[in-house]
């Protein structure tokens, strides 16, 4: 939800006609929301490799629905709300949970999910405040998200076939860091011009 995007089921606009819920895409969308519970369990249980495989499923089940959604002309208002929904508790819980077992450092953990709080924070405030924001994916953000899903994966694979490449890992991280923070406040800075 914190990064709308042209993703699974986002309503185009002209003429399109919701799909309803019962979708293909919106299966594999609710296959890949599924698979966070599993995914945090194999890391919990130190099989960082197989969670790594999970990752990468779910990465790619990302890019079919949304594919699936657009050549079926299967977009629907349930697969828009629960695809990023999915994305994010996928990411979110990967960073939560490698930051626990000492894999990235918590305070980055706590960084990746506080932003997306603010956010998500924000448009309910705007919400109640009578003014819904038009929220349009930045750039930084965009880059934000792909580095983010980047080290996920990098640090999985590192530690899940104890494999040495500190020095990547570190500039991954400064890198999430960096752009965490500029797409944070780059939202921040958005909804303050709508509001004025």
């Amino acid at each position: 939800m914190p990064e709308p995007a042209d993703t699974t089921g986002k309503p185009s606009s002209g003429s399109h006609v919701d799909a309803g819920p019962f979708t293909l895409p919106n299966a594999i969308t609710f296959a890949r929301l599924c698979a966070v519970p599993g995914a945090i369990w194999l890391m919990l249980q130190h099989r960082l490799d197989l969670a790594f495989w999970v990752f990468v499923a779910a990465g790619l089940s990302d890019g079919i629905d949304g594919w699936l959604a657009r050549i079926r002309n299967s977009r629907s208002a349930l697969g828009a709300l629960m695809d990023p929904v999915a994305d994010k508790a996928l990411l979110v819980s990967v960073y939560v949970t490698l930051a626990a077992l000492g894999v990235l450092p918590d305070w980055l953990a706590i960084l990746v999910v506080f932003r997306d709080l603010l956010i998500v924070g924000g448009v309910l405030v705007l919400y109640l405040l009578g003014q819904p924001p038009i929220i349009e994916p930045l750039w930084i953000s965009k880059l934000n998200t792909a580095l983010q899903i980047a080290l996920a994966a990098g640090a999985l694979l590192l530690s899940g076939y104890r494999l040495d490449a500190d020095a990547a890992l570190q500039i991954g991280i400064w890198l999430v860091t960096a752009t965490t923070l500029a797409s944070g406040a780059a939202y921040v800075v958005q909804a303050a011009r709508r509001r004025a």
